[in-house]
């Protein structure tokens, strides 16, 4: 029973998940321009140095298809910087976090030296 249960919310939750082609569709935008984001959002990734982003841009449709191009090149940007936002931040609470215990350490040790010198 529990089983069927958790199978049916699972389906029922990839249902609801949409692309990010098919929501930029749903809000309006070309396909052409929704075509672009995706390819550009993938090599903006890639550029950012994310394992998971590859290269994506077909060329002849970029140099015709203005829809297509400015799709593209809103795609790069915004994944590209995501990215290295995210990039940024794990790198910065990782090294925050190490100068907090090294704050705290001495922070113990200058106490523990007020103590014994009293």
């Amino acid at each position: 029973m529990w089983r069927c249960a958790g199978v049916l919310g699972l389906l029922m939750l990839i249902a609801g998940c949409q692309t990010t082609h098919e929501d930029l569709i749903a809000k309006g935008y070309p396909p052409a321009f929704a075509d672009g984001f995706d390819d550009g959002c993938s090599s903006g990734r890639q550029a950012a140095g994310a394992i998971t982003g590859e290269f994506r841009k077909n060329v002849p449709r970029y140099l015709k298809d203005k829809q297509y191009a400015e799709g593209w090149s809103d795609g790069f940007r915004q994944c590209q910087a995501m990215r290295e936002s995210e990039d940024r931040e794990d790198y910065r609470s990782h090294h925050w976090d190490d100068r907090d215990k090294a704050w705290q350490q001495q922070k113990d040790q200058d106490a523990a030296r007020a103590y014994r010198s009293q």
